[in-house]
């Protein structure tokens, strides 16, 4: 398989990364934080695909990007009044949060009871999500190696084995989202990242 790079604000490279999702591929594609490999969130054979490519372990959850908390509802089952404090807040933007997992989530995204969900604060990935829908992402890298900010890192560790990387230049973050739990009465910070606990408690006072 040869990897192409086209820039995303192409018209043209967007059209070719949704035919591929459409049709089971995976595409890697900057966000806000670090280049992420995403498949369609609903389609478990391409989500599947995903920790193959990146030698992932088995099982392993993998979080959900949408475009607008309109999605929310197709990927999570409630939202918490916490939940939506800190949704109001800090989406779009580096905060990834943890909620009961919708029926129609297949388990190849998460066999757990919850799944992780997130809006990037990225203008042309934000686009492709609203005309692909859903879609899970994770970071795009090999297992145990670096996240890649541009475009050639994922080309140096993935080439030949993913189809097309969206090139949208150094992604602004360069670091992985904070993750928080909301699934439960109290939320719990999973993985820090950019956003501090301070702020998030903040957020709920």
């Amino acid at each position: 398989m040869k990897t192409k790079i086209l820039a995303i604000n192409d018209p043209e490279a967007l059209a070719t990364a949704i035919d591929l999702l459409t049709s089971g591929g995976m595409v890697a594609f900057p966000t806000d934080t670090v280049y992420g490999l995403g498949a369609l969130a609903f389609d478990e054979q391409a989500v599947s695909k995903i920790s193959d490519i990146k030698g992932r372990e088995a099982g392993k959850a993998i979080p959900v990007l949408i475009s607008d908390i309109g999605q929310l509802s197709r990927v999570a089952a409630g939202v918490s009044s916490n939940c939506e404090k800190l949704a109001r807040r800090f989406w779009p933007g580096p905060l990834t949060i943890i909620l009961p997992r919708h029926t129609s989530i297949p388990d190849a995204v998460t066999q757990l009871s919850t799944v992780g969900v997130r809006i990037p604060n990225f203008a042309p990935t934000l686009e492709l999500l609203k005309l692909t829908g859903p879609l899970a992402v994770t970071s795009a890298n090999m297992s145990g190696q670096g996240s890649s900010s541009t475009a050639h890192g994922v080309l140096a560790q993935l080439d030949g084995k993913i189809p097309l990387i969206l090139d949208g230049g150094v992604t602004p973050g360069g670091m992985p989202s904070t993750v928080v739990d909301c699934s439960q009465t109290e939320p719990i910070i999973v993985r820090a990242g950019p956003i501090s606990l301070e702020q998030i408690l903040n957020a709920l006072a």
